[in-house]
């Protein structure tokens, strides 16, 4: 179903700010939320897909969110995990988002990606639902990822064909410049950091047509380093963060270790949130800070940690950047 057929729909209040209610998020670490923490979310992330759940709750009282994404996990265990959780849970919009991990660490054939995409989402979209896909964003300036730079960017037409085969909703991370900006990325290159997910967030909520309250970030430039600097921190990033992520892909997991951090629908915030959880289940690990009510406080949802703004120098930085609400 098209955004348009869903806002003229029959009996929709004419108060809603949108026609949704019921959002699942699929995929790997990029939509579990890797590289924003926050120890009052379920598992202990937020993440762009938490962040734009906030603003689409706002002013619907049904309103109910999952996110099955686990780190990790390639397209095909996406596909086998993910979809028919998702499908019983009913949602009216779909994230799909995957395929990033096979082509960067396992040099997936994009267009064997595509066509195992395709099926997916023609599966998502058969109740009726809308559903969102992510063109990948440009890793062509990342050190030892040049190389993928053609697969990725042949997947995203593929992705950009899928969408418009299924009349999905796409968000382009490839053509989003915000995302050349080094302060958008975790220390280890590979995950948005907090303000890279909030990005991602407004990208969203803008694709969907959505009012929302979130306010574009314009952190501080990264200061120039000479070419014989910019190699030394490469081989520190490489040694650091780069090969020991590759051989932790490369490396199998036992299936009982992954679990999704809200693998229920429920409210984003407060009372009826996802849960009770298993005992180890990393959803309920993150929530053993909350008040006894449940409700987070007002700054447990910020981007602030107890290092500062995350790529930034300090308080000033979050000054600069602005708030996060």
């Amino acid at each position: 179903m098209t955004i348009e057929e869903q806002e003229t729909r029959p009996g929709r209040p004419p108060a809603e700010r949108h026609p949704w209610h019921r959002f699942v998020a699929l995929g790997d670490s990029y939509t579990e939320g890797i590289g924003d923490p926050e120890p009052r979310s379920p598992g202990g992330l937020r993440g762009w897909a938490d962040r734009a759940a906030e603003e689409l709750s706002n002013g619907q009282s049904d309103f109910a969110y999952a996110n099955l994404a686990v780190r990790g996990m390639v397209l095909q265990e996406i596909l086998d995990r993910q979809v028919e959780p998702a499908l019983a849970l009913k949602p009216d919009l779909t994230a799909m988002s995957g395929g990033g991990n096979d082509v960067v660490f396992h040099r997936g054939d994009p267009d064997k990606l595509a066509e195992k995409m395709d099926l997916a989402v023609g599966q998502l979209t058969e109740n009726g639902g809308t559903v969102l896909l992510f063109a990948g964003p440009d890793w062509g300036s990342t050190p030892m990822f040049g190389q993928i730079r053609g697969r990725l960017a042949v997947y995203n037409e593929h992705l950009h064909t899928i969408g418009l085969r299924h009349h999905a909703v796409m968000v382009d991370l490839w053509c989003l410049p915000a995302l050349h900006d080094a302060r958008m990325w975790d220390r280890d290159r590979l995950h948005l950091s907090p303000l890279g997910h909030h990005v991602v967030a407004v990208a969203t909520l803008d694709a969907l047509g959505v009012p929302h309250a979130l306010k574009t970030l314009q952190p501080r430039p990264v200061p120039s380093h000479g070419w014989k600097q910019a190699r030394a921190d490469d081989l520190v990033w490489a040694r650091q963060y780069l090969f020991p992520w590759v051989l932790d892909r490369l490396r199998p997991h036992p299936v009982e270790s992954l679990a999704a951090k809200r693998p229920q629908a429920g409210p984003v915030f407060g009372l009826g949130l996802p849960g009770p959880f298993p005992p180890g289940h990393p959803a309920g690990m993150g929530m053993a800070n909350l008040p006894e009510d449940g409700m987070p406080t007002a700054g447990g949802f910020g981007l602030q940690t107890t290092s500062g703004l995350e790529g930034g120098d300090g308080p000033e930085d979050a000054e600069e950047a602005g708030e996060v609400a």
